[in-house]
């Protein structure tokens, strides 16, 4: 197990925090993997930290949904449920299908060069075989869309409904599909905002979005141990 660790912890020293965050994109991440025992003292080892942040920690992420405490056997990484993550498709695809809409009036020419270079840094990515880049590259790529048009708190609660959604991408780019799809989607979709043409925006978008629903399948049954 190769436990990506954060950079510092906070410099108030908020070590709840640090646990929490660290944890976290270690689960998205998959470098915990679904299904995985995972215990106190394990963590405390990992991150040199006491048992009570820890504790507090795990309460969170099992309100998250990531981690399931099953009682007489202890904490385990939750398995990724296909019902969360088909939801947390239709929430998504749904708002962002409309927000493209708003994306080709409200945003300015400078945030469509903000997405060309996002892309261009994906293609670096692919370049490089940085998986773990190009996902976050991805999620910027839709953030600057949802902020751009003034929806920061329609953000966060996208990023609340998808930690069994991102798992599953996460997933996706690990086991190396064809990622030259992704770019042409997303150069699509900011062709569509440049040329301020709402339908073709709205199917790009619904396009790339949707390309879940086809590889889940797949997905699970390569990694069934992964699957609830």
């Amino acid at each position: 197990m190769n436990i990506r660790m954060d950079a510092s912890r906070d410099a108030k020293g908020l070590v709840r925090d640090y646990v929490h965050n660290t944890l976290k994109r270690n689960i998205m991440e998959l470098k915990l993997e679904p299904g995985r025992f995972i215990s106190e003292k394990e963590v405390v080892e990992m991150l040199q930290v006491s048992r009570a942040p820890i504790r507090e920690a795990f309460v969170k992420l099992s309100q998250e949904e990531l981690i399931e405490t099953i009682p007489q056997k202890g904490s385990f990484i939750s398995l990724i449920d296909l019902a969360l993550v088909e939801e947390s498709r239709f929430v998504r695809e749904t708002m962002e299908r409309a927000i493209i809409r708003q994306a080709c009036e409200m945003l300015n020419a400078e945030q469509v060069m903000q997405l060309h270079n996002l892309i261009s840094l994906q293609e670096l990515c692919v370049e490089g075989n940085n998986y773990e880049r190009l996902f976050e590259l991805d999620e910027e790529f839709h953030k600057t869309i949802i902020v751009g048009c003034g929806k920061y708190r329609t953000w966060n609660l996208l990023q609340q409904l998808s930690t069994h959604y991102n798992r599953i991408r996460f997933l996706r780019l690990a086991v190396n599909y064809d990622w030259q799809i992704i770019l042409s989607e997303h150069q699509a979709i900011t062709r569509a905002i440049r040329e301020k043409n709402p339908d073709e925006a709205e199917k790009a978008m619904g396009e790339h979005l949707g390309r879940v629903s086809f590889e889940k399948e797949e997905l699970r049954l390569k990694y069934p141990s992964f699957f609830k």
